[in-house]
């Protein structure tokens, strides 16, 4: 069974800077799959953040961050982290880690087969 942890959540002032990681362990996954941040804030449904490919090559990002974050994947391939500028309180929620299996690009995460338990970020003065 694949494994992801989330680290990186904390208290940080608007107009700060955090970087998420998730660190994938167990089985190494066969063929393409895609890495992908979600973020669920109190009263709102899971959305899609941003997602970065199996090799690093293929990105994407939700609007409202597309500017502010950016989504990487380490040379061993088994880490992916989010680095985040400019937060507001617009921005706080806990933050999950998922992976799809597969070629899609899906920013449903209906269709995400592994999850981590989730890191909040809070952003307030």
């Amino acid at each position: 069974q694949v494994r992801l942890v989330e680290s990186g959540g904390e208290l940080v002032q608007p107009g700060g800077s955090l970087t998420l990681s998730c660190t994938a362990s167990g089985p190494t996954l066969l063929g393409s799959f895609f890495t992908t941040w979600f973020r669920e804030a109190p009263g709102k449904e899971r959305e899609f953040v941003a997602t970065i490919d199996r090799n690093g090559a293929t990105t994407s990002y939700d609007d409202s961050v597309r500017e502010r974050f950016t989504i990487t994947r380490d040379i061993t391939g088994n880490m992916v982290s989010l680095r985040m500028n400019d937060l507001s309180p617009e921005d706080s929620a806990v933050y999950y880690c998922a992976i799809r299996l597969g070629t899609a690009l899906d920013v449903d995460a209906a269709g995400y087969h592994y999850w981590g338990q989730g890191t909040q970020v809070t952003v307030s003065s």
